[in-house]
């Protein structure tokens, strides 16, 4: 029997972090802390993430948060809080709009994870 996923109040996040010079791989690894730190906390569900890179360096990360309240309980969590300053010092957090493939009604990148 398969097991039936829920999504009723689910919130798919779409981010978008560009890494400063050099700071590609540092990035990486915050990243790939980011998302096990929100399930920790009861904050993402448990479906897998997406990490993929844009035409212009970006990385974007795909997740599902719990819930509205997890978006906002995340944002007064001291543990989140410190990976995302973390996050701040080595990438840009730049809006969806403004991706190179953002103006074409399907997009693609390149697959990380």
């Amino acid at each position: 029997m398969d097991k039936k996923i829920t999504t009723e109040g689910t919130i798919l996040a779409f981010a978008s972090y560009k890494p400063k010079p050099g700071q590609e791989e540092a990035l990486m690894e915050l990243v790939n802390k980011h998302l096990p730190a929100l399930r920790e906390l009861g904050l993402a569900t448990g479906r897998d993430n997406y990490i993929a890179k844009s035409n212009d360096g970006r990385i974007i990360e795909v997740f599902e948060w719990v819930s509205g309240n997890a978006v906002n309980a995340a944002h007064q969590h001291p543990a989140i809080c410190d990976i995302w300053e973390k996050m701040t010092l080595i990438a840009d957090f730049l809006p969806m709009n403004t991706l190179p493939e953002g103006n074409r009604p399907f997009v693609d990148f390149e697959m990380i994870k």
